[in-house]
């Protein structure tokens, strides 16, 4: 399917499933602002790797996603950089594991900012620029700890099962409009960072590689597979398209069955 002609944002996109978001996108055509707060050399120079490779028009624009005047000047500044924003993906996000009463005050202020909050700044910002244009796409990257939990992940299983609330009071509130609005619930992804973690944890444990991702990494994942930044990117890039022009409002899970025990 080809994205010719649109433009899409990225949040938090420089690494990871949101890297692999953008360039899917990259790949089908669309032109694509990615994102971090670092704004480094490495930053602007994979904007530019990215470009060459798909042969497509890509950016880097630097925002602070705990900041909601900087998640909304970003949607500014990719309309004035490629003249629209019609695919936003809120992918953003941080992580602390400790139990509640432990919870450091500013991790947790911090999680719901970047997971949660900045998906409604960038969002409220958005809906405009693409009411515009006529057409428009939310996709949010959740988790399936929007749909369940786990123990001592309190604020980021709280900012995902937001963010799959949020996901369907936006659908609602454009329903009547050609803009849709669904969540990703992904379950793990092998990433740079996951993939950093596995050595660790089989020296933590004593097992194999093969052994430590089924017994341990993916104990909760029926399928024993990591899911790929390339199949959430897919599953973006559907969701961009005309098939998908009545689904929204709903979550779609990439979790090798997680959310089905």
């Amino acid at each position: 399917m080809s994205l010719t002609g649109k433009t899409a944002v990225v949040t938090g996109s420089n690494s990871g499933i949101g890297l692999g978001i953008a360039e899917c996108l990259a790949a089908r055509g669309a032109r694509v602002v990615i994102n971090s707060f670092s704004d480094s050399d490495e930053d602007h120079a994979l904007a530019e790797k990215i470009a060459k490779e798909h042969g497509a028009d890509v950016a880097y624009i630097q925002a602070d996603m705990s900041k909601g005047d900087q998640c909304r000047a970003l949607l500014t500044k990719a309309e004035a950089k490629f003249g629209s924003v019609d695919i936003l993906v809120n992918n953003a996000g941080i992580q602390h594991v400790s139990p509640i009463e432990d919870f450091p005050a500013a991790k947790w202020d911090a999680i719901i900012a970047i997971n949660l909050s900045s998906a409604f700044h960038t969002t409220a910002a958005a809906l405009p620029i693409m009411r515009k244009g006529g057409w428009g796409r939310v996709v949010n990257i959740a988790s399936a700890h929007g749909l369940t939990a786990s123990p001592y992940k309190g604020a980021y299983v709280a900012a995902k099962h937001g963010v799959v609330g949020f996901t369907k009071v936006t659908a609602l509130e454009t329903a009547r409009e050609p803009i849709t609005c669904n969540a990703i619930c992904p379950g793990y992804v092998l990433t740079p960072l996951v993939e950093a973690q596995i050595p660790d944890t089989m020296k933590q444990y004593g097992m194999g590689r093969e052994e430590v991702i089924e017994k341990v990494i993916l104990d909760r994942q029926p399928s024993k597979e990591f899911a790929t930044v390339e199949q959430l990117g897919g599953t973006v890039a559907f969701l961009c398209s005309d098939d998908a022009a009545q689904i929204t409002g709903t979550t779609i899970s990439v979790d090798g069955g997680w959310t089905a025990l």
